[in-house]
């Protein structure tokens, strides 16, 4: 491998004095080129290097891509159009592949860098050529190598999130001196002052405050564990997630987890096509150097998604899980630490970028259910768990310091009192089947809601009893509806879900399921379609109501109000602002067989719709692999009231306030504004 790869740095390092291939095209070599090679100095660099320098190669690595310079990158699907013609979206699609020599640089992963290298040398020598390819013997070179190279990516992927032997980030956090933020910079990861920011901030905090903030996330993936009924002393490991900056509470959080018996598996975000979730990160990451680079290049995999290449990864995936299914017994799930404050995002429409056709839409939905499946069977979902918590960056504002502060307090509230409150509000829900929620000023939602039917209600109920163990900070009580008479419209008028902004957001639902949609992103209406469809619908022909629940959060909204922060919480925070429907899959997916109780003892009986239990017949009519929450906030909702067999109401809420008796405490925040 050490010849290959000394034979192909030698010929890139030609490449930037070659005039071999044809305009257009050469001036696509050239800059690549010279792009790998800073790679490669990387990947080689001995010695220490000072805090300006590595700031200086950050910027240089991703430079290309940064907003200001985006319009002239090839990593943009309409600049490589313009001067690539039909090959546009080819080069653009080989430009994002080529950036993940960035990681394999930091990581020092020379099979990979050479894979790289050895890729855009075979596209080089194509064009260097007195024929040109055409653009489908273009893609054939480019679909050979994800073809060629698939088992070994998801082999790897699949190790990254079960093997705590992979110790790259793992290494960082632990022997890093965090008062010098050039730790940082080893990652590879852009870095912005969000990042920078953070870490200075939690260096000015006392070693006490970063071990309270580690243990209400730890104390949250445990008692998560004790909630479900599950046994946490089976596991061994559990996947940290996080922003780059926050390495001094990670490295609290790690010293907690092991006290637990658990070791950290800590994985990077996909930086291939192959294992990307589209434009999500999932795994630690640092800043997005743009956000409309990664939303263009986000169904890149339309260029080899086929039946074929579904069955090929598929196959990786069982083999990959098959090898390492003693490390996927033991990995307990998920502690997530999210950021929010970032600026809102809006992305234009790219007509260039690759995407979907239909029947790779139905490919995708064939390749998600199945490989959930697979998951599960490796990594139990009714033995696993996991926690979110969620934190501000500096780009939230002047005030950051404070509503970081803030969001500390929230996060730690006495879970006690909302515990008492919120049972208050699901025994009123109990008593009866339906439930009437509808929107003010200007929200046009009016839906009904069905419930299950309890037939032993001093036993058992609908509604879960949320308080701050998974889902960080606390405040909500929630069910899974039943479909069947479920209907109506919800409206909102800005939402973000996942980083990206909705205005005047509808879904129509009927019989629990989503039959129409619109908003008003873009001037034309089938583009608006077209980006719910990829972005909450997943491309399902319909989705089902998986989730309706009441947030009872006040505290959480009148700081929002307060530092006008509201348009930048994330959804794990904002589901607790007022009521939230959530498309897509129940809470209980994959664990509906496993009996969860309320702190009361009453078993929550509403863990399956008339979808999900088509599992006992038939795995693949009964998961989606999406739950997208939408919230409607405090000062948009009218009313919500249980309506009982004699048609008779009791208000919950009214006009965006708490009426029901024995909830007057949750108005409180709101009186303190």
């Amino acid at each position: 491998m050490m010849e290959r790869y000394a034979l192909a740095k030698t010929r890139v390092g030609e490449i930037p004095e070659e005039q071999e291939a044809a305009q257009p095209y050469l001036d696509f070599f050239h800059k690549t080129a010279e792009f790998l090679l800073k790679t490669i100095q990387v990947m080689e660099k001995t010695g220490e290097q000072s805090l300006e320098e590595l700031k200086k190669e950050n910027r240089e690595l991703y430079a290309d891509i940064l907003p200001e310079n985006y319009k002239t990158s090839y990593g943009n699907p309409v600049y490589a159009a313009e001067k690539l013609g039909e090959y546009g979206k080819l080069f653009s699609f080989l430009y994002a592949e080529l950036r993940g020599a960035v990681v394999y640089a930091y990581e020092k992963r020379t099979e990979e860098m050479t894979q790289m290298l050895e890729l855009f040398l075979e596209v080089y020598s194509a064009f260097a050529q007195e024929e040109i390819p055409e653009p489908e013997e273009m893609k054939g070179i480019l679909t050979s190598y994800v073809n060629d190279y698939c088992q070994d990516m998801m082999e790897r992927r699949i190790r990254e999130g079960v093997d705590p032997e992979l110790t790259f980030a793992l290494d960082i956090i632990m022997k890093s001196d965090f008062s010098d933020i050039r730790y940082l910079y080893q990652y590879g990861e852009f870095i912005s002052e969000n990042e920078t920011g953070v870490a200075e901030f939690l260096n000015s905090l006392s070693q006490e405050e970063i071990d309270d903030m580690a243990s209400t996330y730890t104390e949250g993936y445990r008692i998560g564990f004790i909630m479900g009924r599950k046994d946490i002393t089976k596991k061994k490991t559990v996947n940290i997630r996080y922003n780059l900056g926050f390495e001094r509470m990670v490295k609290a959080a790690v010293l907690q987890f092991e006290k637990m018996g658990l070791e950290p598996v800590i994985y990077r975000h996909a930086v291939h096509a192959v294992n990307k979730k589209g434009q999500n990160r999932v795994g630690y990451t640092g800043g997005i150097a743009n956000p409309q680079y990664d939303y263009d290049h986000r169904q890149d995999d339309a260029l080899f998604l086929d039946s074929d290449f579904v069955k090929r990864k598929l196959r990786a995936m069982q083999t990959s899980y098959e090898k390492y299914k003693d490390l996927a017994e033991v990995h307990g799930g998920p502690a997530v630490i999210e950021t929010f404050g970032e600026a809102p995002f809006s992305p234009e429409k790219c007509e260039q970028a690759l995407s979907y056709n239909e029947a790779q839409q139905k490919l995708q939905i064939e390749l998600d259910n199945e490989s959930g499946q697979i998951v599960n069977r490796y990594i139990k979902g009714d033995e696993r768990s996991f926690t979110i918590i969620a934190y501000p960056v500096p780009e939230i504002g002047e005030k950051f310091p404070e509503i970081f502060r803030e969001i500390v307090k929230i996060n730690t509230l006495d879970y006690h009192l909302y515990q008492s409150i919120q049972q208050t509000i699901i025994d009123t829900l109990d008593t009866c089947e339906w439930v009437e929620i509808k929107g003010q000023d200007g929200n046009e939602t009016d839906l009904l809601i069905h419930l299950h039917e309890l037939k032993d209600p001093e036993k058992e109920t609908n509604f879960e009893n949320c308080v701050a163990d998974v889902n960080i900070p606390v405040g909500e009580v929630f069910t899974s509806p039943v479909l069947a008479g479920t209907g109506g419209v919800l409206h909102v008028k800005k939402v973000y879900l996942n980083g990206l902004q909705f205005k005047n957001l509808k879904l129509v639902f009927d019989c629990g399921q989503v039959i129409d949609y619109s908003c008003t992103n873009f001037e034309d209406e089938e583009e608006n379609r077209r980006y719910i469809e990829d972005n909450i619908l997943h491309h399902h022909v319909k989705l089902p109501m998986g989730e309706f629940a009441i947030g009872t959060n006040t505290t959480a909204y009148v700081a929002a109000e307060k530092y006008g922060i509201g348009d930048k919480l994330p959804i794990l925070i904002a589901e607790k602002m007022g009521p939230h429907f959530a498309v897509g899959d129940t809470c209980y997916s994959w664990a509906e067989d496993t009996a969860v109780f309320n702190p009361n003892g009453k078993e929550i009986i509403a863990r399956d719709n008339e979808i999900s239990i088509l599992r006992k017949e038939d795995l693949s009519m009964a998961y989606y692999g999406c739950h997208t929450d939408i919230t409607i906030p405090y000062e948009e909702l009218g009313s919500i009231r249980v309506i009982d067999d004699d048609g008779e109401m009791v208000s919950i809420i009214e006009k965006g306030r708490f009426v029901l008796p024995g909830t007057e405490k949750l108005n409180e925040p709101f009186e303190e504004k």
